[in-house]
């Protein structure tokens, strides 16, 4: 049965992300809600990144007779129906099975690009009959040179056409939250996870079906096949290598646009910029890698008056309404991306998560510039912070 069918009821019964994230922490064991909302330290960067967007105000403007807000935008020369897009998430299959499928396709349907991780739990392969033209394609840079390209390669051939670099994770952050929820990586059957199993019904049915999270993409580059190799293999190969030397050369190779994710500050902007990069994803990793870190929205104008006429600004990092992602445009970005939002929406809803979550952040961009008297994104207010 398709989405159409349930739409007017779904918004009814849940109109916001937070309604999707409280149905999400209900019908998923608790390690794979831990995994998906931890931040890192004290985790006070989580709540930096809500309270730096709550606080910028927007004057709106009335009389402005009947308004018919126009929500397509482009970027690297293509079209997308909104100005979001769903950002990588790493090991998705833990909050729900086919999480990525679920989510390339209603991309696809509704015209925004997705994000697949290099640590997802499905392959570029698997996706490339799914993502049409919308599929962007997020690189954890293997130390080895070949590795990259194999990686690259494959992304380019599965129909994956915007490369995203990395940057922000240096080496692992410590995440103790999912430590003390009893995640482990790779994730084991221990007597904790078979009970969540045992008390989430739905979500066991479903993870049986498509078997326990595996690293797929990376699963065949591993030297043995068990999920604790494979764990061994991403944190020893994968990342924590990433030099300016190397983006150039990933540049290089790429035969599409490439974005580096994770700026925050205006010196790296330059640098990006410098050496021919096409964008910059201003985030802080949604709060999971350095608790100290500004939030992203708060290091955007900085990192948007440095790219300025050179390359496209995204962000990413803490957004959860259309009122966020116009705050971050107000601000110079020319785009968003949103991680967890969309996991609520698959955790919540299952195959409906994806085009749903849509759903609620296009009506709330909609209503949102009605309120403020725009039609389109280059009319919006200059915004009190």
């Amino acid at each position: 049965m398709s989405y159409e069918k349930h739409r007017h009821r779904l918004l009814h019964e849940y109109p916001a992300i937070s309604d999707l994230a409280a149905k999400a922490q209900k019908r998923i064991p608790d390690v794979a809600w831990q995994y998906l909302v931890a931040g890192t330290g004290e985790e006070k960067l989580l709540q930096r990144n809500r309270d730096a967007l709550n606080a910028i105000a927007m004057p709106p403007e009335f009389c402005k007779g009947d308004l018919e807000p126009q929500l397509t935008t482009s970027l690297f020369g293509q079209s997308y129906n909104a100005p979001f897009g769903i950002a990588p998430v790493g090991l998705t299959g833990l909050m729900w099975p086919r999480a990525e499928i679920i989510l390339a396709k209603a991309a696809a349907k509704y015209g925004i690009p997705f994000s697949l991780s290099t640590v997802a739990t499905e392959t570029p392969e698997t996706l490339a009959s799914h993502i049409g033209d919308m599929g962007w394609f997020q690189l954890y840079p293997p130390r080895e040179r070949h590795l990259r390209e194999a990686l690259m390669d494959r992304a380019w051939e599965a129909g994956f056409r915007v490369l995203l670099i990395t940057a922000d994770v240096p080496t692992p952050s410590r995440r103790e939250r999912t430590k003390r929820a009893g995640l482990q990586m790779p994730p084991k059957m221990t007597t904790s996870f078979l009970w969540q199993g045992i008390t989430h019904p739905v979500w066991t049915w479903h993870t049986l079906r498509r078997g326990l999270p595996k690293l797929r993409t990376v699963l065949s580059y591993s030297e043995f096949q068990d999920m604790m190799s494979v764990g061994k293999f991403v944190r020893s190969r994968l990342g924590g290598n990433l030099s300016w030397e190397m983006c150039e050369e990933i540049k290089a190779y790429w035969k599409g646009p490439v974005v580096l994710k994770g700026v925050l500050h205006p010196a790296d902007a330059e640098k990006a910029a410098a050496i021919g990069l096409d964008g910059v994803v201003v985030s802080n990793h949604g709060g999971r890698q350095f608790d100290g870190a500004p939030a992203a929205i708060e290091a955007l104008p900085a990192v948007a008056r440095i790219a300025m006429g050179k390359m496209a600004v995204i962000m990413d990092s803490g957004i959860r309404t259309g009122l966020d992602i116009l705050r971050a445009l107000s601000l110079g970005a020319d785009f968003t991306l949103l991680g967890r939002a969309f996991l609520f929406g698959v955790a919540a809803l299952g195959e409906y998560g994806g085009e749903h979550t849509i759903e609620i952040l296009s009506d709330d961009l909609k209503n949102n510039m009605i309120q403020l008297g725009v039609e389109d994104f280059s009319n919006l207010p200059q915004p009190r912070l």
